[in-house]
C-alpha cells in the first residue's frame, strides 16, 4: 500500500508558489504588525464622518486600503494552512491572522455605525458633492440598505469584537477534517490494501468502476464520519443558532432573509431555484440512476453508486500538462486576454495539485486583491479532473478580470453570481471535446461528465441547500440542531428526491458532514444559479458567437458594481423568472435521453 506523502515530500512543481504573496514568513510577520499599527490610519476619522463629504471620502479610502492589506495577511495563512492543516506553526499563524482580523473589524465598526447614524439623505448629499465618492457608491448604497437592521453602536462594536469566536464553528470543522479525521484502509477488487483519505474518497474512490473498492471505501468513509457525527452536529448546530439569534437581533423576518439580504437576492428567486429544480430534475435523475443500476448489474443502488461510471472500462486518463493544453484551447473562445490569464495559472504555479497528509479536501480558488488567484485541487490523472480544474479556473479568470477593471471596494461579485463563471467553463470544455472527437464512447463519456456537473450543482448542492432551508426553519421553531436531527432531515430529503431509486442508508444520511459550504451562509444553492446562468450563456455562445462572448466578458469585468440579477442580465439571462431554470433542467433531460439511447 503506497504511503501518502507529507507536505515536505511533495515535488515543488506540484505545489503553488506562495512567495508571490509573501516571500518569507518574516515578511508576513512584518506586515501583520504593520497592519495592526496602521489601524489608526482609519480610526482617526472616528466621530468626524458628519464633517462633510471629503472627510467621508478620506475615511472610506483609508478603510479600503487597510482592509486590502489585512486581506493579504489572512489570505496567506489560509492558503498555507489548507495544504498542511496539521502543522502547528501554520495553525498558530492562522490564529494570529484571525485575531488581527477581529481586532480590525471591531476597531473599524464605527465606520458602519457612523454612516448609518447620519441623518436621512446625508450620504446621498455627500455623493452629489464629492465626485471621488462615486467609486464607493455601490458599497454605500448596500450599507444604507442595512440601516433598518443596525444595532446600537456599542453592540455593533461588541459583535465585531467577537468575530473570531463567531467564526469558530467553521474553524473547528476544517481543523477536525484536515488534522484529526482518519479512515481505515480498504480492499479493492483485486484484494489489494488501499489507503483511504477524505480527499481520495471524493476524488477517486466514489467514482471508481471497481464496485468492491467503491463500496468498501464508502463503508470506511461512513465509519470515519460516524466518529465525528456528534461533534460536527454540535458545530453546525452552533453555526445555525448564531444566524438565528443574529437575525432576531437585527429584526429580519428569518435567518434566510438575513443571509440573502447582503447578497441582494430576492426571497422568491431563492425559493424558485429550490422548488423548480428539485421538482423537475428528480424524474430525469431517477431515470439515470435506473439506467446505471441496469447497465452495471447492481443488486441495489447505494448512495456511493450514483457517480459510478456507466462505461467502467472507458476511463480516459490525462496527464496534468496535457489537461492544461486542452483547457487553454477550450477556453480560447473567451478571447486572448482570458486565455492569457488561464495560461499564467499553469506556467506560474497558481495551482496546488498534490495529495499530501493534512491537505484540505475538495477544490477551491482563492483570491486577494493585488495578487493572482490560487487554486487548490487533488490531481488524479483523470479527464474528469480536468473539468474540476476548468471550474476553478473560471473563478480565477473572473477574479483577475474584475481586479483589472475595479478597485478593491468593487472587486467582489455577489455570491449568487460567483459560480456562473466557473460552471460555464465546464460546459465550454465539454463542447470543445465533443467538437474534436468522433469516438462514440468518448462522446458518451463527455455527456455523462456533463450529467455529473449537473448532478453536483442541481442535485447534490441543491439538496444541501434544501437541508439548510429546512434546518433554519426548525431552529427558528425552537428545535435544537443535533447530529440526530441533521441525519434524520437529510435522510428525508434524499428519500423524497430519489423516491426509492437509491437506498438511503447511514452513509447517505451523514452527507451533511461532507461539505464546508454550510459555514458559508447560503452558499450551496448558488451553484444552481450559476449553472442555470452558465447553461443559458453557453447556448448563446453556440448560437450568437462573438456578441454573446463580449456580453459575458463585460459581466465578468463588472465585479461588484451591479446587483447579481443585473450582472446576469448583462450576460442575457433573466433569473427573476423561472423560465431559464426550466430550460436548463429540460436540457439535462435531453442529455439523459441521449445517453440512455447509447445503451
Amino acid at each position: 500500500m503506497p504511503k501518502r506523502l507529507t507536505r515536505s515530500e511533495v515535488p515543488v512543481e506540484h505545489t503553488w508558489n506562495l512567495d508571490d504573496v509573501f516571500p518569507t514568513k518574516d515578511a508576513w510577520e512584518a506586515e501583520l504588525q504593520a497592519v495592526e499599527r496602521d489601524i489608526a490610519s482609519v480610526t482617526r476619522y472616528e466621530g468626524h464622518l458628519c464633517d462633510g463629504a471629503s472627510m467621508l471620502l478620506e475615511c472610506v479610502s483609508a478603510q479600503e486600503a487597510l482592509l486590502t492589506r489585512l486581506g493579504r495577511v489572512g489570505f496567506f495563512t489560509s492558503l498555507d494552512l489548507s495544504v498542511d492543516g496539521a502543522d502547528p506553526v501554520k495553525q498558530e499563524m492562522a490564529g494570529r491572522a484571525a485575531a488581527l482580523g477581529a481586532k480590525v473589524e471591531a476597531s473599524l465598526s464605527f465606520v458602519r455605525t457612523e454612516i448609518l447614524s447620519l441623518p436621512d439623505g446625508t450620504v446621498e448629499k455627500y455623493l452629489r458633492e464629492e465626485i471621488g465618492l462615486d467609486s464607493f457608491r455601490r458599497s454605500l448604497e448596500i450599507l444604507l440598505a442595512h440601516k433598518p437592521h443596525m444595532l446600537s453602536p456599542d453592540t455593533e462594536v461588541a459583535v465585531a469584537s467577537l468575530s473570531e469566536v463567531l467564526d469558530a464553528p467553521y474553524l473547528i470543522y476544517q481543523r477536525s477534517k484536515s488534522a484529526d479525521m482518519v479512515f481505515e484502509p480498504v480492499l479493492d477488487g483485486q484484494g489489494n490494501n488501499v489507503e483511504m483519505s477524505f480527499a481520495m474518497y471524493e476524488v477517486a474512490y466514489e467514482k471508481s468502476p471497481d464496485a468492491t473498492l467503491r463500496r468498501n471505501a464508502y463503508a470506511s468513509f461512513t465509519k470515519g464520519l460516524q466518529t465525528y457525527r456528534n461533534t460536527f452536529g454540535a458545530t453546525w448546530g452552533t453555526e445555525v443558532k448564531k444566524h438565528v439569534v443574529m437575525a432576531k437581533l437585527r429584526r429580519y423576518p428569518s435567518a434566510i432573509h438575513m443571509l440573502l439580504h447582503p447578497k441582494e437576492v430576492p426571497f422568491e428567486v431563492y425559493n424558485n431555484l429550490h422548488d423548480v429544480i428539485q421538482a423537475e430534475i428528480a424524474p430525469h435523475m431517477r431515470k439515470y440512476v435506473a439506467l446505471r443500476k441496469k447497465v452495471l448489474g447492481l443488486d441495489k443502488t447505494l448512495y456511493c453508486d450514483i457517480e459510478a461510471p456507466l462505461d467502467p472500462e472507458f476511463r480516459p486518463e490525462i496527464g496534468f500538462q496535457d489537461a492544461a493544453k486542452m483547457i487553454i484551447d477550450a477556453l480560447s473562445v473567451l478571447g486572448p486576454e482570458y486565455a492569457e490569464v488561464i495560461r499564467s495559472a499553469f506556467t506560474n504555479r497558481w495551482i496546488d495539485r498534490a495529495d499530501n497528509v493534512g491537505k484540505s479536501t475538495g477544490a477551491f480558488c482563492g483570491a486577494s486583491y493585488g495578487f493572482h488567484p490560487y487554486i487548490l485541487t487533488t490531481w488524479g490523472n483523470e479527464l474528469r479532473g480536468a473539468f474540476a480544474l476548468a471550474h476553478e479556473l473560471g473563478h480565477a479568470g473572473h477574479f483577475v478580470l474584475t481586479e483589472r477593471n475595479q478597485r478593491p471596494v468593487n472587486a467582489t461579485a455577489s455570491m449568487f453570481f460567483v459560480e456562473a463563471p466557473s460552471t460555464i467553463n465546464e460546459l465550454l470544455l465539454a463542447d470543445y471535446i465533443l467538437s474534436t472527437t468522433t469516438d462514440v464512447r468518448m462522446r458518451r463519456w463527455v455527456l455523462m461528465g456533463l450529467l455529473a456537473t449537473y448532478y453536483h450543482n442541481f442535485v447534490r448542492h441543491m439538496l444541501e441547500a434544501e437541508l439548510q432551508r429546512r434546518v433554519y426553519k426548525l431552529a427558528e421553531a425552537g428545535q435544537p440542531i443535533t447530529a440526530t436531527i441533521l441525519s434524520r432531515v437529510k435522510g428525508e430529503i434524499l428519500q423524497g428526491f430519489w423516491g426509492g431509486a437509491v437506498e438511503i442508508d447511514e452513509g447517505a444520511r451523514l452527507t451533511w458532514m461532507r461539505q464546508p459550504h454550510y459555514y458559508m451562509g447560503l452558499y450551496p444553492y448558488t451553484y444552481s444559479a450559476g449553472l442555470t446562468c452558465g447553461t443559458a450563456v453557453a447556448q448563446d455562445f453556440r448560437e450568437q458567437g462573438k456578441p454573446a462572448v463580449e456580453r459575458w466578458l463585460e459581466a465578468l469585468k463588472a465585479g461588484g458594481t451591479r446587483k447579481p440579477l443585473d450582472l446576469m442580465k448583462m450576460a442575457g439571462v433573466d433569473l427573476s423568472k423561472p423560465d431559464p431554470i426550466r430550460k436548463a433542467v429540460a436540457y439535462v433531460g435531453s442529455i439523459v435521453e441521449e445517453v440512455e439511447k447509447t445503451f
